[in-house]
Parts: C-alpha cells; sequence; structure tokens
C-alpha cells in the first residue's frame, strides 16, 4: 500500500519557528511530526510513502534523518515558485502513485491517531472514488464541515460555517482514500483545492464517502495548538527515568531527550517539554513550555507557557511570558522581561525589555 504525505506547506501561522523548518519536522514530545506519521503508517502495513514537498522541506527532511520503519520513501518536488494546491500535488504524483490500487493522501501537518487500514478498507467498501476521514470536534467554524448521509455518503461540505450556521461537528480531518479515478478529475500542472474543487464535484456524483473515527486528532497550524497537543501527549507517557543531577524539583508531566542538565533549585514543569543538551541554570521556574534542542537557560529566568527555538541563548534573571516564542538562535540578555504574546525572529539580539506585544524581525 502506498500513501502520499502532502507537505509542502509554508506554515505562516506557526512563523517564526517556521522560518527555519517545515512544520512536519515540528518536534511533538521531542518526535517530528513526520515520524509520528511514518510510525502509524507503517503500523498500518502501508509500505511506501510519496512526500510531495518543496525543495527546501525536501533538503530538511533527508538532513534529519528520520527513522523510515522499513517504509520505502520517495520524492515528488512541487514546481518552484508555483504552489499546486493541496489536489495539484496529486496529479503530479500520479506516475509513482500508479494505477493499481487505492491509495492514502495525508496532510503533512496532522497529527491522528488513526488505523489506516480501516480507513482503506472502509473506502473498498463504499465503492466510492474517495473517502474522507471525518472527526468531530467543538468548533466546527474553522474547517469544512460534512454533511454525512445514512448510507456513508457525503452529500455535501460547508467550509467553515459559523456555530450557528454548521449542519453538524463532524470535520475534514485531512486524511483520505483515493481510488485511481482522482486522476482524471485533477488538470495537470495547475494549482488545484482537492477539497473545495474536486471532492465538491465527488460529493455531487454520489462518489464520495465518509470515514468517521473517535481517536485524537490535531492541526497543529497554531503554537496555541501546538502547545495542546504536546501537553496531552504528555499526559499519556509512561514514567520516565530522568538522569538529572542535583537538588530539582521535576513537577509532572514533563518529558526530557538526551543530554539535558538542571541546575540546583530550579523547577521544571508542569508540562514542559525539553529537547536534545538544554541547558538550564540555577533558581530556573519552567512550566507549561516547549524548549527545542541545544538551547541555554541562564540562572534565576522564568519561563511560562512559551515556544522556545533551537540554540537560543537566555541570559540571567530573564523573563518570558505567556503566548512568547523565540525562534532559533535568538539571544536574550540578562535581566530583560519579554511579555505576553512577544514573537522573535530567528537570530536575533534582545537588549532591552519588550512590554507590549509585537514581532521583533
Amino acid at each position: 500500500m502506498k500513501a502520499l504525505i502532502l507537505a509542502g506547506g509554508f506554515a505562516t501561522r506557526l512563523r517564526p519557528l517556521s522560518c527555519t523548518r517545515p512544520k512536519i519536522l515540528f518536534p511533538i514530545v521531542n518526535k517530528p511530526l513526520l515520524q509520528w506519521t511514518f510510525e502509524r503508517l507503517s503500523k498500518s502495513r502501508v509500505n511506501e510513502i510519496i512526500l510531495a514537498v518543496n525543495y527546501q522541506t525536501e533538503v530538511a527532511i533527508r538532513q534529519h534523518k528520520i527513522p523510515k520503519y522499513d517504509l520505502k520513501i520517495k520524492y515528488s518536488r512541487d514546481p518552484l515558485m508555483k504552489p499546486l494546491g493541496s489536489g495539484g500535488p496529486v496529479k503530479k504524483a500520479e506516475k509513482l502513485v500508479g494505477h493499481d490500487e487505492p491509495f492514502l493522501v495525508l496532510n503533512g501537518d496532522i497529527f491522528a491517531d488513526m488505523d489506516y487500514l480501516e480507513l482503506l478498507e472502509k473506502h473498498k467498501k463504499g465503492k466510492g472514488i474517495a473517502t474522507i476521514a471525518l472527526t468531530r470536534v467543538e468548533d466546527p467554524s474553522k474547517y469544512g464541515v460534512a454533511v454525512l448521509e445514512k448510507d456513508g455518503r457525503i452529500s455535501k461540505f460547508v467550509e467553515k460555517p459559523s456555530r450557528d450556521e454548521a449542519p453538524s461537528n463532524i470535520i475534514n480531518a485531512g486524511t483520505y482514500a483515493l481510488s485511481p479515478e482522482i486522476f482524471e478529475y485533477i488538470p495537470a500542472g495547475k494549482k488545484v483545492s482537492i477539497e473545495r474543487e474536486v471532492f465538491t464535484r465527488l460529493a455531487e456524483e454520489g462518489e464520495l464517502y465518509g470515514y468517521v473515527f473517535d481517536g485524537l486528532w490535531f492541526d497543529i497550524g497554531k503554537p496555541e495548538d501546538y502547545l495542546r497537543i504536546n501537553k496531552i501527549l504528555l499526559k499519556s507517557l509512561a514514567e520516565q527515568k530522568f538522569g538529572v543531577m542535583g537538588k530539582v524539583e521535576l513537577r509532572k508531566p514533563v518529558a526530557f531527550d538526551v543530554g539535558v542538565s538542571i541546575g540546583e533549585a530550579s523547577i521544571v514543569g508542569p508540562n514542559v517539554v525539553l529537547g536534545k543538551n538544554v541547558r538550564i541554570g540555577t533558581n530556573v521556574h519552567v512550566r507549561d513550555s516547549i524548549v527545542f534542542s541545544n538551547t541555554q537557560i541562564s540562572d534565576s529566568c522564568s519561563i511560562e507557557t512559551a515556544i522556545i527555538g533551537d540554540s537560543v541563548i537566555i541570559g540571567k534573571g530573564v523573563k518570558i511570558m505567556q503566548g512568547c516564542i523565540l525562534a532559533d538562535h535568538v539571544k536574550v540578555k540578562d535581566n530583560v522581561t519579554l511579555s505576553a504574546g512577544v514573537t522573535v525572529c530567528p537570530a536575533k539580539e534582545i537588549e532591552e525589555s519588550v512590554l507590549t506585544p509585537k514581532n521583533i524581525c
């Protein structure tokens, strides 16, 4: 079985962190999102992955050396300076996918605890051209909402309705089982929305089915969503044994990668993820935050509900408040305060406190 992963987006809502990494490589409890996806596909007996990417994303994935779980990996590259939307990459990968059997298509920025094999089996029984995985959410107004009939067909989609006008709370979960006939519905070399153009037509023809699943599902498109999925997964982790020296208070749940060091009198947690080789000084308090690899946090700092990028250097006595995001290679001088909602672009140096929400580039 084959799966096509759409990974060519630019993750604008996750800037400035996405300035230096594609969304599919964002770590979730210290494991890249793409690795979580590979692992689940492998368990569902998929054996070949096609990554629809732009050039920068392909380079980043190859450099990251993610475990392949015995999957065969191929690349289908979008043309430079010509994004193809969500449908165009499917058509472009036609030769790699082939016409022998149904295949999966996944949006690469979705975390889903899904049985992909069950989705494929549901698709084969329905005998339509496309079967869309659907999930229930509290607020459907941000998504494409499905009108699902008793026989499993989707009669139509309502795109981002208001809460009062939504026909249901069942939304498009960004994963599809498709028959090879789908290629006839997508013009070559053009930007095509598979959701708005292709699926709408299939629904009108009675060829679009839905598969509702109840597993964990998250679109990590916004910083608050990214923090939330890490927090949820932290709670489900087994007890970890920490090789942390000194008198440190750990308020679980927390997760550490290898090489983490923490100084005395520091309090870490709850809901904290520390990447590889993170160094934390003495008398530091970190809570509800994600700290990427190779970052240094000096003595007497306070960090709350923030995302700190790779190789950041934070001086002594720094306060980083709720909603702050520091991109890779940022340097923050001693005794600086960053108030709620401050974001800092890669490699910037912050010498003075920032007391109002702003983006520093």
